[in-house]
């Protein structure tokens, strides 16, 4: 998440972290003498002041992790949320003259285009570790953006609820407008939820031109539209804290690792043909009070402490190679070798119309 994650993940990190309490993600925070992100050597370098962390409302780190930043680089780290994905973009283009931060997380690759068109960030002067680059987006010619995680959108199922009910789950998006499940998907809506966007993309990708004809189908099928991940997943979801009553439902290839049995399983799959793959993104605002702080909060979102919280903390896979993960994720999730996708200048050209007419269909 990247979601949610990427996203409204918050009420998921909550559950993460009751369901892989005891489990050691985030390191000790013990090293007085650790080198600094950023190479500042702790609060007798030359680094200091504030450094301001714009993020989507999701965004979560332990406070251990924090604090040892800000001991180890001797900056003050402070954090304002704004909004999901496509909010925190908005602010930031319309505030590129006047940055509202120093650092920016949280942008996505369904909407980095459309920040690197205002030229929104500044060059990243990291040494960045295997694992970053190769999830560059595409179009940054400068090297602005530093990709921070990954994730999957991706169709999500009650595999206990089928088989009591001895009925095949669906596996495809074809399988979703088939009158056998009819009234059993819920979905966070596009214009609403970045991970409800992700998912309409996903249709745009299998379905081209013809990807109305597709949702006009999946409405009939009394298919829910609701506002976010946290109405969909948590209240109508068969499996979510309201226990409701649709068994199909938009979530992510991590879902699963949080649906255990109790007996080493888990109640829920990710249906791995409905898959759109997102990747977050940091980037140093151009324009910022304190840039140097920037650059060093960019080293610490992809040192191996951070990179280890991330699926406990945000729901989210790490991009940089060899980060372990929990056993939980390894055990219980799957990843999709070929998830849906659609050209980042292409989503730009066309979000507007593509999110107008999937309204209409939507309220019609």
């Amino acid at each position: 998440m990247r979601t949610p994650i990427h996203p409204t993940r918050t009420a998921a990190a909550a559950l993460l972290a009751l369901t892989v309490s005891g489990c050691s993600l985030v390191g000790t925070g013990d090293d007085e003498s650790a080198t600094a992100p950023g190479g500042a050597a702790g609060t007798d370098g030359e680094a200091g002041g504030t450094v301001v962390l714009v993020t989507h409302d999701s965004f979560f780190l332990p406070e251990k992790l924090v604090k040892r930043f800000e001991r180890e680089s001797g900056y003050d780290l402070e954090q304002r949320a704004g909004g999901d994905a496509g909010a925190l973009t908005s602010q930031l283009v319309l505030n590129t003259d006047s940055p509202i931060g120093d650092v920016a997380f949280g942008v996505d690759n369904t909407f980095g285009s459309r920040a690197l068109e205002a030229d929104v960030f500044a060059p990243a002067e990291i040494d960045a570790p295997a694992g970053v680059e190769e999830n560059a987006l595409p179009g940054d010619d400068e090297g602005t953006l530093v990709a921070v995680d990954t994730g999957n959108v991706c169709v999500n199922v009650d595999t206990t609820w089928f088989a009591e009910r001895d009925l095949d789950a669906p596996e495809t998006l074809d399988d979703l407008v088939d009158p056998a499940y009819e009234g059993l998907f819920v979905t966070p809506g596009a214009t609403t939820s970045s991970p409800g966007f992700a998912f309409l993309l996903t249709t745009v990708a299998a379905y081209g031109d013809d990807w109305q004809e597709w949702w006009e189908e999946l409405l009939d099928n009394d298919a829910k539209v609701v506002n976010g991940w946290e109405d969909a997943y948590q209240v109508d979801f068969t499996q979510g804290g309201g226990k409701g009553d649709r068994p199909i439902v938009t979530s992510y290839d991590s879902s699963p690792a949080f649906t255990v049995d109790g007996e080493g399983g888990t109640t829920t799959r990710a249906l791995l043909d409905t898959c759109y793959e997102q990747v977050e993104y940091a980037g140093v605002l151009r324009g910022a009070d304190n840039p140097e702080g920037a650059q060093a909060v960019l080293e610490w979102l992809v040192s191996p402490e951070v990179q280890e919280a991330l699926p406990s903390s945000m729901y989210v896979y790490p991009v940089v190679e060899g980060t372990e993960l929990p056993e939980e994720w390894t055990d219980l999730t799957e990843r999709p070798e070929d998830p849906w996708a659609v050209e980042p200048a292409e989503i730009d050209e066309n979000r507007d119309a593509w999110l107008r007419e999937w309204g209409d269909l939507v309220s019609s």
